[in-house]
């Protein structure tokens, strides 16, 4: 008598426990139920606009178009390659950032505030010089200020386009104004609030972006050779093209990547609504109820699976 074959459910626990390991680390699980389950205060309600966003598979694709668009600021750009290890240990890079996005947008307001803590300290050790000598210090305002602007450009981008339940006008204003929050703890001076203001500030740090070296070897590395699995390679393939057709224009060109002609476009956009239909799919939350201290009831994990957030 052979093994029984596997149904459905047991594909989309095994792919999305796969891809929940690979963004939130081997302590995801644990991780999650802190987040999630911990009484107390929060900085975001369950009625903000910066859950509906973080909270969506369309962050795949908006988190690549970030790591993409940061990469022409020459200064945060060299930073990165001299203190991130990005190339060295990618993953471990994505797992801490998609943690810390977690903890600010879910998590209590105590442990916010640390994340956030821990974060400026990093950036507060983070010095030194271009290869064209200019110093960087990653603490330095202007820095945080592109390196955020640039971020949430590129997760409004990505949830226009690809989220489950797009918002209205007012709603990405909000969701400005939300992360406005994150990025003043975080030492930004400023921050936009609104969707027009977002745009005045990106459109401010035109004249200081440009694609260096570091630059290029970063946009080979994540859309070209990715530390992935061949299995893998396809579906990524979908996302890197959606990634890159949220680019604007100039971003795509000083990055010296293809104009999308308009069947090409339709096709990248395509493949990103299919690739993060299935991250959605793989990845479906399990029910939740809020209870008066701000924590989140969670189902036990299913027999021989898990919930998942």
């Amino acid at each position: 008598m052979g093994w029984p074959s596997p149904t459905v459910d047991d594909l989309r626990e095994r792919l999305g426990a796969t891809l929940f390991r690979r963004v939130a680390g081997p302590s995801g699980e644990e991780t999650r139920a802190r987040i999630h389950g911990t009484p107390g205060p929060r900085w975001f309600g369950p009625d903000r606009p910066i859950r509906a966003v973080h909270g969506d598979a369309s962050m795949f694709v908006g988190g690549l178009t970030a790591l993409l668009l940061q990469s022409l600021h020459p200064v945060a750009m060299a930073a990165v390659a001299a203190h991130s290890g990005f190339r060295g240990d990618p993953w471990g890079r994505l797992q801490r950032t998609s943690t810390f996005l977690a903890v600010t947008t879910f998590g209590t307001a105590d442990d916010a505030r640390r994340a956030v803590e821990r974060v400026r300290a990093v950036h507060e050790r983070v010095r030194g010089r271009t290869p064209e000598g200019i110093p960087y210090h990653a603490s330095d305002p202007h820095l945080l200020l592109w390196v955020h602007v640039a971020e949430v450009d590129s997760f409004l981008r990505a949830h226009r386009a690809y989220g489950e339940r797009p918002l209205d006008r007012a709603g990405y204003d909000g969701y400005v104004a939300d992360t406005a929050r994150i990025a003043r703890e975080l030492g930004v001076d400023g921050p936009p609030r609104t969707v027009a203001e977002l745009a005045e500030r990106m459109d401010a740090y035109r004249s200081e972006l440009r694609a260096t070296p570091a630059c290029r070897e970063a946009a080979r590395f994540l859309l070209v050779s990715p530390p992935l699995p061949w299995p893998a390679r396809p579906p990524y393939a979908l996302l890197a093209a959606a990634a890159v057709a949220q680019l604007p224009p100039w971003a795509r060109r000083s990055l010296g990547l293809p104009r999308l002609p308009g069947p090409a476009w339709a096709g990248a956009r395509a493949g990103g609504r299919l690739v993060t239909g299935s991250i959605r799919w793989a990845l479906a939350p399990p029910p939740r109820n809020w209870d008066e201290s701000g924590a989140v009831t969670l189902p036990r994990a299913r027999p021989g699976g898990s919930s998942r957030r």
